[in-house]
């Protein structure tokens, strides 16, 4: 997948979890979850951004961890939301799924990363 794929993947994802908070019902425990899943769902897609702009692989990989636990907290949020009878599971399923497959893909970007920095710092001692 390239940059401009994940770009406009991870911004359906925000566009996703836009639409869902805006469905949720008019409740305080609803609107405060909806609040947070919000923050930390839109945050996915920003964040990717700033990895597109990474200034070096340390930098690269520091912008992943942060989309990873964005991405993370969201399925936090929306677990929550499914727990506590707020939003059906049914309904979450499919966004559920993309937030772990972003995730996914987010982990094994950092940890290719990090092998292939790991083997050039090797081969700059050699």
């Amino acid at each position: 997948m390239t940059r401009e794929e994940m770009k406009k993947r991870t911004q359906s994802y925000a566009n996703r979890i836009v639409k869902l908070c805006a469905a949720l019902p008019e409740n305080w425990v609803a609107q405060t979850l909806g609040r947070q899943l919000l923050r930390s769902g839109t945050s996915v897609g920003a964040n990717y951004r700033a990895v597109c702009r990474a200034k070096s692989t340390a930098n690269f990989i520091n912008k992943l961890r942060i989309v990873e636990e964005e991405c993370d907290e969201s399925l936090f949020w929306m677990e929550l939301l499914v727990e506590n009878k707020l939003m059906s599971t049914s309904r979450l399923k499919d966004l559920m799924q993309e937030a772990n497959e972003i995730l996914a893909i987010m982990v094994a970007s950092a940890k290719t990363s990090r092998s292939s920095t790991r083997a050039e710092i090797v081969y700059r001692k050699s």
